[in-house]
């Protein structure tokens, strides 16, 4: 073990000699990673290959209690300290450059009660793991829709996926949460016990605490569900999105449909001629009776003339593996988020425009079909506040090779843009961008509820231990 130079919250280093390196190392169930070992690229390594950042020590986390003496150690030294879960932040927000990062990635358990309804599942988890459990109960908790997500960061910003119509995002079905706050305690939060951070973690990120673990409320879904998976052409994108429009805005909340326009794959069940073509994937999940989904979904499959309908009932295990490989780790990811008071015919123009604009056909524009029981939410009772919004708009610049950056980031960027005219204040935080726009970001996302998360921020965390890819203002409000 040798001394490191380390990043401090307030933007200059320090030096930890190797015995207080040591000593860390020594009080952890779990161990640390730093730039002089042999795995060390592999521990500094995310999802989106567009980060590229070298943290100063990464410490693998067995338990709250290793999370804690983290804590302590980071607020001590007044380390910079980023949390890393399931590394799925597509902005990078789980490592800083020269910091401590309190990785929990190898805590993924998950148990559950099937007689209560009830899973409580490590930070670590992912998605995957969670569906894996409760569907053994025929049970799941609303969460994204590619299962190797991890659950925590998605669930901290709000969680929305196939069951967002009928149950609500991901924060309405967390029961309760145990968190290391500033102050290096465990404690949990719930509606009645410090309920402020109950309230703020639900929606606010994590910037009010470490959690370390969830309560979630479990569901009767499954175990089978009818998919419907229908790829059509792209010139026919515009008569078709107004009509899923239609549709969705008549449909049953056990209905949840993603219109994605994107690319046909190279694959058989695709007509040779229309492989690596334009294409709009119309997708919907019925989560209602088995024997009611073909005919409730059978309007999605008659909207034009597909290329290909893979739809069908389906494990919801192998519905929420859906989309998987389509996002393989080491990727580069640049995802924008808009909210929508509408999906006018002239958001739908540009939107068809812009697919044919794209230059990675990896890209993708995400029509997310909200409302149903997220609407129906109280705007204060957790700190996520857009819940209001019929659309959400996903795009999705995806890409492999470096020397495109430039002209895959100003895609999404122009289009985001575009879509301002007909677009609701605020942005879905789980596709950020790179937060550019730094704490406006975050006034815009949070709405009326960002004075009240920057007082639970000024008692909780005054000095900004948390929040080092973007921190909370802690001033007063």
């Amino acid at each position: 073990m040798e001394d490191i130079t380390m990043a401090t919250r307030g933007g200059a280093t320090t030096t930890l000699d190797a015995a207080t390196v040591a000593g860390l190392e020594g009080r952890l169930a779990g161990r640390i990673v730093t730039p002089r070992d042999a795995g060390y690229d592999t521990a500094r390594a995310v999802w989106n290959g567009m980060i590229d950042r070298h943290p100063g020590i990464v410490a693998y986390c067995t338990s709250s209690s290793d999370v804690a003496e983290c804590v302590r150690f980071a607020a001590r030294h007044r380390l910079a300290m980023s949390v890393r879960s399931g590394g799925h932040n597509v902005a990078g927000s789980s490592l800083v450059d020269g910091g401590l990062v309190v990785d929990m990635s190898e805590m993924r358990d998950v148990q559950v009660d099937p007689v209560a309804g009830i899973a409580t599942a490590q930070a670590g988890a992912r998605l995957g793991d969670l569906d894996a459990a409760t569907q053994q109960h025929g049970l799941a908790v609303p969460v994204g829709v590619v299962s190797q997500t991890g659950l925590a960061g998605l669930a901290l910003h709000g969680g929305l996926g196939w069951l967002v119509r009928r149950l609500g995002a991901t924060v309405d079905s967390i029961r309760s949460v145990e968190m290391v706050t500033a102050d290096g305690e465990v404690r949990r939060a719930s509606p009645y016990q410090n309920p402020d951070l109950y309230w703020a973690v639900r929606g606010g990120g994590g910037n009010f605490g470490v959690v370390t673990s969830f309560e979630l409320q479990a569901h009767p879904v499954g175990p089978e569900v009818w998919f419907a998976a229908v790829f059509y052409p792209i010139d026919d994108a515009a008569r078709i999105l107004a009509a899923h429009r239609r549709h969705m805005a008549d449909s049953p909340e056990e209905i949840g449909s993603l219109a994605v326009c994107w690319t046909a794959p190279d694959e058989e069940f695709i007509p040779e001629h229309a492989r690596g073509a334009q294409a709009l994937v119309i997708l919907a999940c019925h989560t209602g009776p088995l024997d009611e989904g073909e005919e409730a979904l059978r309007c999605f499959r008659e909207l034009g003339d597909p290329l290909a309908d893979l739809s069908g009932p389906m494990p919801y295990v192998e519905v929420q593996r859906f989309l998987d490989a389509d996002y393989p780790d080491g990727r580069r990811y640049y995802w924008k988020s808009t909210y929508l008071r509408e999906l006018t015919d002239e958001a739908i123009s540009l939107i068809v425009d812009a697919t044919a604009a794209r230059p990675s056909p990896l890209s993708s524009i995400d029509v997310w079909a909200l409302g149903g029981a997220l609407a129906r939410g109280s705007l204060d009772d957790t700190a996520f506040a857009q819940r209001r919004a019929p659309v959400l708009i996903g795009i999705e610049s995806n890409w492999d090779d470096p020397h495109d950056d430039e002209a895959n980031l100003a895609w999404a960027r122009d289009l985001f843009e575009a879509l301002q005219p007909f677009a609701m204040e605020g942005t879905y935080l789980n596709f950020p961008g790179f937060h550019e726009e730094g704490a406006a970001q975050l006034e815009e996302a949070y709405g009326a509820n960002f004075e009240r998360l920057r007082a639970v921020k000024l008692a909780r965390d005054p000095d900004s231990v948390f929040g080092a890819g973007l921190a909370m203002p802690a001033g007063r409000p």
